[in-house]
């Protein structure tokens, strides 16, 4: 007799159902919480620069341009205003002290200067006159002073006499009275004269020293005059070189008006114009150095211009040493100038990734060297070799430096 055999739970079907789903459950868990997610880009290795992050010392220097200009330049303005008669040096030549450059012509000058002179012959005719006067009116002082004093003699005499005749009683008072009367008469006189004279002679006194004053002015213009006329012709003010003097015969020239310039050529020195990004950091006494035919050359900043044109400051530098041999006027070299002493510091290349991420983030190359991934990292001071990295690098790390352009938001590159 046959038997009824129970139902069996786990059938081949159910079985292979839920190993299947529990195969797929697994797969779903390990692609969710273990693989990796990032965004990749593949890329060819051979395509990019990978440099090493070290350690060494970081010279806080930055590649500048400078410039070889004289020590010092004098320029050659117009002191006086004229039309050019005659140039007898022209530009690129070496002049001595005193050399005549130019020679001008400004008849409005000569004029003044004419003017200025004839008044100032009047002012000592005029002066002369008036102390030939005091001395005319000194004699004719004396002269009256004298004949006063002859007739009041006589009128004393005279009186002294009557006095007596008087007291006697042998002549008249009308006589008395008159002989005294006439002395007395002259006395008066006397002191008047006196007096017109020393007023006379204290108006004279003052009149000369008013004409000397007045003539000391007027001498005073006709030299300025004179020196302005001097002007006219235009001098080397000190030995060098002339650079430059577009100026050409028959030209008006102001008063003024710069006419070229001389270069001392008894030294050089390095103009030199830096980013302005930098200008917190120039100060006189900072260093630098180049090299020249082969030889290191030092120099020294000196004075740091206040203002900034088209993005740069000014810096002149002077040689330690003597200037190299050869070195010309306007010849132009590299300058290492350096902005602080060295010091230890972790140290990264320099390179065109810094433009895409600002350097706040750099493709660091895993040790299997297969694959780069995103890093974010803090940067310090730049120098045109290195950069100084603060946090994110250590000493041995491989690092993308070459352009990130076309990365875009990628975090993994695989090689």
């Amino acid at each position: 007799m046959d038997r009824v055999l129970p139902k069996r739970f786990w059938t081949t079907q159910r079985m292979a159902l839920f190993g299947g789903s529990a195969l797929i459950l697994g797969l779903l868990v390990y692609t969710f919480f273990f693989t990796d997610r990032r965004s990749k880009l593949n890329v060819e290795k051979d395509k990019i620069t990978v440099s090493t992050v070290s350690t060494g010392p970081f010279e806080d220097f930055i590649a500048v341009t400078g410039v070889a200009q004289p020590l010092k330049t004098i320029r050659l303005d117009a002191i006086a205003g004229g039309y050019v008669t005659e140039k007898l040096v022209e530009g690129g030549t070496k002049v001595k002290q005193g050399d005549v450059l130019l020679r001008l012509e400004n008849q409005t000058l000569r004029l003044n200067f004419l003017q200025s002179e004839t008044e100032a012959n009047r002012l000592v005719n005029d002066l002369q006159n008036t102390r030939q006067r005091l001395r005319v009116e000194r004699f004719s002082l004396r002269k009256t002073l004298s004949d006063l004093d002859f007739q009041i003699n006589q009128a004393k005499d005279v009186f002294d006499r009557q006095a007596t005749l008087y007291n006697q009683k042998v002549i008249s008072a009308q006589e008395y009275t008159k002989a005294k009367l006439d002395y007395e008469r002259l006395i008066e006189q006397r002191k008047i004269e006196v007096e017109s004279q020393k007023y006379q002679d204290d108006n004279a006194r003052t009149q000369i020293k008013l004409l000397e004053g007045t003539l000391a002015r007027t001498q005073k213009n006709v030299a300025l005059w004179q020196q302005t006329l001097n002007n006219l012709v235009v001098k080397a003010p000190v030995s060098g070189l002339l650079s430059s003097m577009d100026i050409e015969v028959g030209s008006n020239i102001n008063q003024g008006q710069n006419i070229g310039q001389i270069d001392d050529l008894n030294g050089f020195k390095m103009r030199v114009g830096v980013d302005e990004h930098y200008n917190n950091r120039l100060f006189t006494g900072l260093t630098g150095s180049f090299e020249y035919n082969g030889q290191q050359h030092e120099l020294e900043v000196t004075r740091v211009y206040p203002e900034s044109r088209n993005g740069r400051i000014d810096v002149d530098m002077k040689f330690l040493k003597e200037a190299p041999k050869g070195l010309k006027r306007g010849q132009s070299t590299p300058i290492q100038l350096e902005l602080g002493k060295a010091a230890k510091a972790t140290l990264l290349p320099v390179g065109g990734f810094f433009s895409d991420t600002g350097g706040n983030w750099v493709y660091v190359v895993s040790k299997a060297g297969n694959r780069a991934v995103k890093r974010n990292i803090t940067l310090g001071r730049k120098n045109p070799e290195y950069y100084e990295v603060l946090e994110g690098l250590q000493p041995g790390d491989q690092v993308i430096t070459s352009s990130y352009e076309n990365f875009g938001d990628n975090e993994v590159l695989e090689f």
